[in-house]
């Protein structure tokens, strides 16, 4: 059975002057990147894989992926795949 699991990420972000976060680009533990070609919607959210953090809908290749923020941790991670 397939389930989702946390697949934390290198992201490059732009920090304007009042502290909102732009990513920009999402590298992979692989050094695979892809440029966010536009950020749709932020919002908070709850990430499939569990857990919850700043929901960043991102359009990737023309595809929406969802990258999560977590304040606390200052860490960022994407759903990916695993099994059980």
């Amino acid at each position: 059975m397939s389930v989702s699991k946390r697949v934390f990420v290198k992201v490059t972000a732009d920090f304007d002057v009042s502290g909102k976060i732009r990513p920009l680009s999402i590298t992979w533990s692989d050094g695979r990147q892809f440029e966010i070609d536009r950020v749709l919607d932020v919002r908070p959210g709850i990430a499939r894989s569990g857990g919850s953090g700043i929901r960043y809908l991102c359009r990737i290749l023309g595809h929406e992926v969802p990258l999560y923020y977590d304040e606390l941790a200052q860490r960022w991670w994407c759903d990916g795949k695993g099994n059980v």
